[in-house]
Parts: C-alpha cells; sequence; structure tokens
C-alpha cells in the first residue's frame, strides 16, 4: 500500500518470510497468546529423498549428530529465533540492520539520509532528501499457512 500526503509519500510493504532449506515453518496459536497473535514454530524436515536425487545435500533431521548443521544456518536461527521459533522482534532488528547496511553502499546514500524509525514489529525506515521531502517505508513480515 502506498499514500501520498503534502511532502511526503509513505509505502507499507508486506515480506513474506520463508524457512532456511531443510525447515518449515509450523504456524500455530497457544492459549497464552490472545487469539490474533501466532507462534511460528521452525521445524527441521527431512531431506532425505532430495538427498537421493540431487546428490550431496544433508538431512539436518536425520543426521544432526553429524554435526552437520553449517555455522552459517546456526547463526541464521539464532538470530532470528527463540528456542524453536520465529521472533519478529529479533526479525526486525536483523532486517533494519540489513538495511541500514546496504543503504550506506548505494550511491543514493550520499544525497539521502536514512533514518530507522523505532518498531519492534515491522521495520520502518526514513529517507529525507531534498528539503521538505520525506519516504517512509513500513515492511511488515509474514509467513504463508
Amino acid at each position: 500500500a502506498w499514500s501520498i500526503h503534502e511532502n511526503s509519500i509513505n509505502y507499507r510493504l508486506l515480506v513474506i518470510l520463508r524457512p532456511p532449506c531443510g525447515h518449515s515453518f509450523s504456524l500455530g496459536t497457544t492459549e497464552q497468546l490472545p487469539a490474533s497473535r501466532s507462534r511460528i514454530r521452525v521445524v527441521l524436515e527431512c531431506t532425505c529423498s532430495g538427498e537421493q536425487l540431487l546428490g550431496k545435500t544433508w538431512c539436518f533431521l536425520h543426521r544432526s549428530g553429524d554435526g552437520l548443521l553449517s555455522d552459517q544456518d546456526s547463526y541464521l536461527l539464532d538470530t532470528l529465533c527463540t528456542g524453536n521459533y520465529l521472533d519478529v522482534e529479533k526479525v526486525a532488528c536483523w532486517v533494519q540492520m540489513l538495511v541500514a547496511s546496504a543503504w550506506l553502499l548505494l550511491p543514493q546514500s550520499q544525497h539521502c539520509q536514512l533514518t530507522v524509525l523505532p518498531s519492534c514489529q515491522s521495520c520502518r525506515f526514513q529517507l529525507t532528501g531534498s528539503p521538505g521531502r520525506q519516504i517512509t517505508t513500513e515492511m511488515v513480515f509474514a509467513v504463508e499457512q
């Protein structure tokens, strides 16, 4: 969605999160959370049949004792999850950090200032360029059911 107000433009983007290879998301509500909030469990999946078809891939479910979970996969899950559940606040912080770091590498960063706006359930950014012009972007995260 987007809207225009005098000298500002607001964008709202829906970002669909996908689980890493060898994992899936399982959506479920708990009695402790309001009905509108769900917990997204990160579940290991068996990829043994894919291993036979694709060659040398690793099934995290059946070979986890071999220590095959790569450092990158482990880091990503530790960074984005609390226990076995996706943590939307951690996801928002991680994306904010990535966008702010990537922004510095773009030529536009010389002409516009990027400000990360406070938000713990989504990512909000504001670009300020020529005097009085602002672009605000909000990224809202979701998973497919």
